[in-house]
């Protein structure tokens, strides 16, 4: 026990008077001491590492699951919509970094997830919200990404890493928090994996066809021109966000959805109106077959697709997709529409990119992003095809490119009136 004290006086008169007997207080504060190797601390010490393949090792504090977990590292400017983030497909294989610093503080509800389940291979954040505060929470952050056996580490410098990675590009790294594994280990484990050429849609798509049929709830529904008509649509699942099938479904589409090894021969028995080809995760070039369904289609019904989509109606017209240096991660990204001049500002997803200048005469680059000028749209009117690199659903993010479901539903209309 350890004792501290000490006397407070205090002298009681005014300017007009003489001092009186000053007034004692005695303050007497004590503590105890425990043995040494015995106390614990009040708060969570370092108990995870993140090495990258660049050799730099950054010490952070765990949430979520225990482990060791290999991934690309890349870093995600949106300001909200974690949950979205999380549970999107399009990050299997990869550990997303959060660029705004304050991660959880919303909870987690169930009405804002993408897929079924989380494909992230864990999340970084610079501070975990140590309370949660919205009407619709079911359960905090740690405690979510614990069931879905996801890692997660805070208290981690993501504005150096951020700064790394747009100087050097995505990274390979690993997370671990076993103190068993050495920094060498774990630094030779970042080096010797790659997810270039790893078909990584096969893990993220549905294994058989199902129908869709939830819209956009009202209270989330901002446009509501509609005509009444339906249109029959096989939406090809690469990795496929509920929110982009609800925003087809609300402007009039029926949906199958099919997984990513469908023939192309069963979906034009189908005999649909149109095809739409989803978002998914990894390097278009490693999924071949894909690409070959993608070239069985074109020409024979209209065609949208969507950021993997997109990449996939690239190469199959001829053309060519690169990786990019880090990727286009977030909801803030402005790209021009070249048909209107418009620039939205729009929700992206992606580290690969069609090179332009391989395509072949005919197709037709519709938006551009303006952060690097990379293609963000294609088109190519002979062939009734459309696509977008970016994400017009957002979820999270802007809603500025919503249009481009009209856009879908009118070429699918136009082309069955004139059937």
């Amino acid at each position: 026990m350890a004792t501290v004290s000490f006397t407070l006086m205090k002298p009681s008169f005014t300017h007009h008077q003489k001092p009186s007997k000053p007034r004692v207080f005695a303050i007497s504060c004590s503590s105890v001491v425990a043995a040494p190797g015995l106390a614990e601390r009040p708060w969570k010490v370092s108990d995870a590492r993140l090495v990258l393949e660049d050799g730099s090792l950054w010490k952070a504090k765990s949430f979520g699951a225990s482990g060791t977990q290999v991934g690309e590292v890349v870093f995600n400017t949106s300001l909200t919509g974690y949950q979205e983030i999380l549970t999107d497909p399009s990050y299997a294989g990869q550990f997303v970094l959060m660029t705004n610093p304050h991660i959880g503080n919303t909870g987690v509800n169930f009405d804002d997830e993408e897929a079924k389940q989380c494909f992230l291979a864990g999340l970084v954040i610079r501070s975990l919200s140590i309370s949660t505060s919205n009407w619709r929470c079911k359960e905090p952050l740690g405690d979510y990404l614990a069931k879905r056996n996801i890692m997660g580490i805070y208290d981690v410098d993501t504005r150096a890493i951020t700064r790394r990675l747009r100087q050097d590009g995505s990274l390979i790294g690993v997370l671990s928090t076993e103190e068993s594994k050495t920094d060498e280990e774990l630094l030779n484990m970042s080096r010797s994996w790659d997810i270039v050429g790893v078909d990584l849609i096969s893990g993220v798509s549905c294994k058989e066809p199902y129908e869709w049929v939830d819209k956009t709830k009202p209270d989330w529904d901002f446009n509501s021109d509609r005509d009444g008509k339906t249109f029959s649509v096989v939406a090809y699942d690469f990795g496929i966000k509920h929110n982009i099938l609800r925003r087809l479904t609300s402007y009039g589409c029926k949906i199958t959805v099919v997984p990513s090894t469908w023939p192309a021969s069963e979906t034009l028995k189908l005999n649909p109106d149109g095809v739409f080809l989803s978002n998914g995760p990894g390097d278009p070039s490693a999924v071949p077959y894909a690409v070959e369904t993608v070239k069985e289609i074109i020409g024979k019904v209209p065609v949208f697709g969507i950021c993997m989509g997109h990449q996939l109606l690239g190469q199959a017209l001829g053309g060519k997709t690169f990786k990019m240096k880090f990727g286009h991660h977030g909801g803030n990204h402005p790209v021009r529409n070249l048909r209107t001049g418009d620039v939205e500002i729009s929700a992206q997803n992606h580290n690969y990119a069609v090179d332009p200048a391989s395509l072949p005469e005919g197709v037709e680059v519709t938006h551009v992003n303006l952060n690097d000028g990379s293609c963000a749209g294609l088109a190519y009117p002979e062939k009734n095809i459309m696509s977008l690199q970016y994400h017009p659903e957002a979820s999270p993010g802007p809603h500025d490119s919503d249009y481009a479901f009209r856009e879908f539903v009118e070429l699918m209309n136009k082309v069955k009136q004139n059937a």
